[in-house]
């Protein structure tokens, strides 16, 4: 399994809408950011502040300048105090091979369990480890 290489196919595929934020993000970001908090609607992340309509991606989500390769890459500029769901992203081999996670190779498939291993020792500082039968 390789390092995360910022593909942003996460950001982009949940940043629509299929993220949600614990209470103690929201909290946090009405306290201490609310530069975030202004597109929080009813406990719910990313929406408009203008309109309140829901925004059809992540507001943070930036597309970096190629840097010797022809991939896009991004970055998120809220990246210390992103939401939950985010921050535990990836948690399961299967999730990351459903949603086609540039960190996955060929021989995490063949060896999950290993692979899941592996990838809860990358994420040790942002969630705790995975259940994986």
């Amino acid at each position: 399994m390789k390092e995360c290489n910022s593909c942003g196919k996460c950001c982009i595929k949940y940043g629509d809408g299929d993220l949600s934020a614990s209470k103690d993000d929201i909290e946090m970001w009405e306290l201490f950011r609310p530069d975030i908090y202004r597109y929080v609607r009813n406990n719910q992340i990313w929406f408009d502040p203008e309109s309140g309509k829901p925004l059809t991606r992540c507001p943070w989500l930036r597309e970096e300048p190629p840097q010797g390769t022809n991939s896009v890459r991004y970055s998120c500029d809220i990246y210390r105090d992103r939401p939950e769901d985010c921050r535990h992203y990836p948690s399961l081999i299967d999730e990351m091979q459903r949603d086609e996670c540039e960190m996955l190779e060929p021989h995490d498939l063949l060896k999950p369990r290993q692979a899941q291993q592996k990838l809860d020792l990358i994420m040790t500082d942002s969630r705790p480890p995975a259940l994986y039968d």
